[in-house]
């Protein structure tokens, strides 16, 4: 009685009126800014909630900055935190969410492929008791190559990672202020926010939408960075491939010692195989091939034991995941330390 009587006052608190954190990272985005501004003030803006408009421009070498300083000088409820450099897409949504004020807070990306209208359709979910509202994919409009990468990353990533990551489900999604201030206080500098939201629990549901092509522009997520931000999500998450090391390297073992046992009985007794003997044949190809092959699966398992150190080093360092340059909040403001 008593948890039905907590939950019923939470989702009364959530229908009250509250702060709607919008984080919006943007890189060299110059040619949608306005558009994707207008969307969001237009569908967000005219609710029972209050908006903030959080724009994180991360190293833009376009008018990104200028277009998004006079946002902030005509409209009060739009933040811009701009970044030193160029830190990528993981730093600058953190930075967002170091800088969100919200009960709730939408991470949206600027290209509006993920249309603002369904973090209404998020809130709705909020509103019933769920702290974290991700959304699903249902349809991509881009091409087949890179549709069929993103299917074949969520699905290894659901199989390897130690935690119950939804499919099709980026970083598109709705958190409750409780779900932000976990995130916000983990230790780790390598993030990967979607991988951090599944991993810190709570109640969590998602909201299926169609996905779709930008608005203006092109993407500024090359083959490459979508390859680093798969590796992100694999070794952050899951220690997988170092059991994968180990079982391929005791299979290798095992298969070298009982293929020499073979070798040595065969040499004695002068065994014909396949019609040949041991004596017959000198072996200078398949030690060749064995050797290359044995040195490919050397070189990848050090690999993999390199991603992981190389964590480890970015780590201990202890440097800061993104420098924060200046913060402009409505109003012209002083730059402000990270």
């Amino acid at each position: 009685m008593n948890e039905a009587r907590n939950v019923t006052t939470r989702q009364f608190r959530r229908h009250d009126a509250f702060l709607l954190s919008v984080i919006i990272p943007c890189f060299n985005e110059e040619e949608v800014l306005a558009a994707t501004y207008a969307r969001v003030v237009d569908v967000l803006g005219g609710q029972h909630f209050g908006l903030q408009m959080i724009f994180v421009n991360d190293g833009s070498s376009d008018s990104t900055g200028d277009i998004l300083a006079r946002m902030a000088t005509e409209d009060p409820r739009v933040k811009v935190i701009t970044l030193s450099r160029n830190f990528g897409h993981q730093p600058a949504v953190s930075a967002g969410l170091a800088n969100a004020d919200g009960a709730a807070i939408a991470i949206i990306d600027a290209d509006l492929q993920d249309p603002p209208r369904v973090v209404l359709d998020m809130l709705e979910q909020w509103y019933n008791g769920f702290d974290v509202v991700y959304g699903v994919r249902a349809k991509r409009k881009e091409s087949i190559i890179k549709r069929a990468c993103y299917a074949g990353f969520y699905r290894l990533f659901r199989w390897i990672a130690s935690i119950d990551a939804p499919l099709n489900a980026g970083d598109f999604s709705l958190i409750d202020k409780s779900v932000l201030d976990v995130i916000n206080n983990l230790p780790e500098k390598g993030r990967f926010f979607r991988g951090l939201r599944a991993w810190v629990g709570y109640s969590q549901i998602g909201v299926v939408y169609e996905r779709d092509p930008r608005a203006a522009g092109v993407t500024k997520y090359p083959f490459s960075k979508l390859l680093k931000l798969a590796a992100d999500g694999i070794f952050n998450f899951s220690t997988m491939p170092l059991r994968i090391v180990f079982v391929l390297g005791l299979s290798i073992s095992v298969l070298s010692f009982l293929s020499l046992v073979m070798v040595i009985v065969f040499n004695i007794f002068d065994v014909p195989l396949l019609g040949r003997r041991f004596s017959d044949v000198q072996g200078f190809t398949s030690i060749l091939l064995t050797m290359l092959v044995l040195g490919g699966i050397q070189l990848i398992c050090i690999g993999i034991l390199g991603e992981y150190i190389g964590r480890i080093y970015q780590e201990v360092k202890g440097r800061p995941y993104f420098v924060v340059k200046d913060v402009r909040d409505g109003e012209q403001s002083p730059p402000r330390a990270p």
